[in-house]
């Protein structure tokens, strides 16, 4: 809509309101008496029964308000709550047992004995409420009112601390008619919280106790449908949080008292220094790409331009050829020539699926589903001279045109993290981090990988990693969360200065091959996200599958004859299988086995496979890698395993021939 005149938005607003069915609302007609001003004890005073719905997590006050009624019925909802997927109504409910529990030991209520006695109930809600604020009260003459509006039931809305539209309807058919409302969202849309649930000191621990829980217990099934798409309210809060943390580097701390004294000098310092954020923002933005990928708009934009998404067939078969000659070019090195082009193409078809990678964890998010399947780190390290750089630069400049790297010393969580606000889609390549920095700064950022989930964030890009051979061991944590390519080949110092091939593929190499892929992998990834939506899906939707398979089709179509054997389809058994996250221990103890059996100790008796690895620093590499099912632990540079697990998961039988005992001997 970036381009249309004033006029052809009203004209696309208009036929958009024309699509959609026609809502018939529910409108309370009143007649205006007068206005008061009354203190909210002189509103509420004088009615024996509250009936509430509230979005209010301001706990104190509606305490102090249950103890002007003999009975009470409260409803909570949650203002906060976006989509409610079972997640989010799981934490919802947690942190709202918490506050009650905290806020009635702090005022000394007894609201376990008013529950027990059924002159007090409350419900939170599990579906999205009413956004009306309604309180019901009645006496036991028969007098009756509404009181309702935008004031929620806290100290701040009934306090006089801000202001709110209250108002109230005296007499029996206003109240039967929202007693009717009321009754019909307590029955769809909440669960009463009972006693044993405020008696749990912890909620976490007791989920099964949560209101929710209970209500599936006594319905036998509930059926939670979460919103199916983020509301352009919502997607506006979002960007306000989003928008403020930018701006609060810039805004001074308030004093001890909690107070900020604002001045027009202090407003202009605070805009020199937004300006000032605003310009090293744009730096960064003129060096690192902005890539946007749209599944549902079947688009993509490049640093705020909409993408080609139709190259020439002669564009794309000469990146592809390219691609390929650079690739053939690793038949020169020495080593697992092999397995080395086995393990690129597969960090390839991971690079140039991670743009999609942003929206797909999303999903995963509101529907409930794992984040794993959807990773945003990758690490390619091994030894020296194996081209890691030259590969990734070449793999961007693939995708975007330009070749972009953080040097290693600048690279800590906090520095990534203001990289990935700023970057958009396409990854961020961090060169030659050392083991001390690896273990330092990158083990913590990738643990912790929820970067963009909680303020929906879709375009945010994913963290490459080269590394050299120093980076001796990697944490299981760490291996479920990124996509490693570890290489073992490489190149001899002259060899390096003769080589052309990379500068030649760098320079002639364009973007229409990955333009061609992206336009066939926004389709795949739209129907990939439908998917998602499923609960029937057994499994989640494997994006690497669906990428390797693109890549292989243009492969097939842009190449003539054979292709190599390291084009391939992919799953994504093939990144996070115990046998592919431990090939390293795999391969060390295999040829330990050929070359070295007297660094075994076999033990029928107890069950052991004994492993000398030769120091302590070898023992943790392998023993990362090793599965739970092996019970490996370490003693000193030894590795003890289950012997019968070891045989199946290394493909070896241990056991040592006649001959071995007489030479050891």
């Amino acid at each position: 809509m970036e381009n249309l005149s004033l006029f052809e938005v009203g004209d696309s607003i208009q036929e958009q309101m024309e699509m959609q069915p026609s809502a018939l609302l529910d409108v309370v007609k009143m007649e205006f008496s007068g206005a008061e001003t009354l203190s909210w004890q002189n509103l509420f005073s004088e009615f024996d029964t509250l009936h509430a719905i509230t979005y209010s997590s301001g706990i104190g006050f509606v305490y102090q308000l249950l103890g002007l009624f003999e009975e009470a019925e409260i409803i909570f909802g949650c203002d906060e709550i976006i989509s409610y997927s079972l997640q989010e109504v799981m934490a919802y409910q947690c942190k709202m047992m918490e506050r009650m529990r905290e806020t009635a030991s702090k005022m000394k209520l007894d609201l376990v004995s008013r529950i027990e006695k059924g002159s007090l109930r409350f419900y939170v809600a599990h579906k999205i409420l009413s956004h009306e604020k309604i309180y019901l009260l009645s006496a036991k003459d028969g007098r009756k009112r509404v009181v309702m509006g935008s004031a929620n039931l806290s100290f701040s809305a009934f306090g006089g601390k801000q202001r709110e539209n209250i108002c109230y309807i005296d007499g029996e058919r206003a109240y039967e008619w929202y007693w009717d409302c009321y009754c019909q969202l307590r029955e769809d849309s909440t669960d009463e919280i009972a006693k044993d649930t405020l008696l749990c000191a912890d909620s976490g621990e007791h989920l099964e106790e949560l209101p929710i829980a209970r209500t599936i217990r006594a319905k036998k099934a509930l059926v939670l449908q979460p919103v199916q798409e983020v509301k352009e309210e919502i997607r506006f809060a979002l960007d306000v949080k989003s928008l403020a943390a930018k701006f609060a580097p810039s805004v001074p701390k308030p004093d001890k008292k909690g107070k900020l004294m604002l001045s027009p000098e202090k407003i202009k310092t605070i805009r020199r220094q937004v300006v000032s954020e605003q310009v090293k923002e744009k730096e960064l933005q003129s060096e690192y790409p902005q890539l946007e990928v749209f599944p549902d708009e079947a688009r993509v934009r490049l640093n705020g331009s909409d993408l080609d998404l139709h190259p020439s067939r002669e564009e794309i078969a000469k990146d592809a050829a390219l691609f390929l000659k650079y690739m053939d070019g690793y038949e020169k090195f020495h080593g697992d020539v092999s397995g080395m082009q086995k393990r690129y193409f597969e960090f390839a078809n991971w690079f140039f699926c991670s743009p999609f990678m942003a929206c797909m964890r999303d999903m995963a998010v509101r529907y409930n589903q794992n984040l794993l399947p959807y990773p945003v780190f990758g690490l390619v390290y091994g030894q020296s001279k194996a081209g890691k750089t030259s590969f990734l630069e070449t793999l961007l400049k693939m995708m975007i045109g330009q070749k972009t790297k953080l040097s290693a010393p600048d690279f800590t969580r906090s520095s990534i993290e203001g990289l990935k606000r700023t970057v958009k889609g396409a990854p961020i390549i961090v060169d030659d981090l050392t083991n001390a920095r690896f273990n330092q700064h990158a083990i913590e950022t990738i643990k912790n990988d929820d970067f963009g989930v909680a303020d929906r964030q879709l375009h945010y890009p994913a963290v490459v990693i080269s590394a050299n051979e120093d980076v001796k061991a990697v944490a299981p944590e760490v291996i479920r969360r990124t996509v490693i390519c570890r290489v073992q080949a490489g190149l001899t110092n002259t060899e390096v200065m003769r080589s052309s091939v990379v500068r030649t593929v760098q320079r002639e190499v364009g973007t229409a091959f990955y333009r061609e892929y992206l336009r066939r992998m926004l389709e795949v990834v739209s129907d990939l996200l439908e998917e998602m939506k499923d609960d029937a899906s057994e499994s989640a939707p494997d994006i690497l599958a669906a990428s390797s398979q693109v890549l292989l089709d243009i492969f097939r179509e842009y190449k003539e004859g054979e292709l190599p054997s390291y084009i391939r389809s992919l799953t994504l058994e093939d990144y996070f299988s115990e046998k592919v996250t431990g090939s390293y221990a795999i391969k060390t103890i295999r040829n330990a086995w050929e070359t070295s059996r007297d660094s075994f100790e076999i033990s029928e008796k107890t069950g052991e496979l004994r492993y000398n690895a030769g120091a302590t620093w070898e023992a943790d590499r392998i023993l990362k890698e090793l599965p739970e099912t092996l019970e490996a632990h370490k003693s000193r540079e030894w590795v003890v395993m289950n012997l019968e697990e070891a045989k199946e998961f290394f493909g070896t039988s241990f056991h040592k021939s006649w001959r071995d005992r007489f030479l050891k001997k």
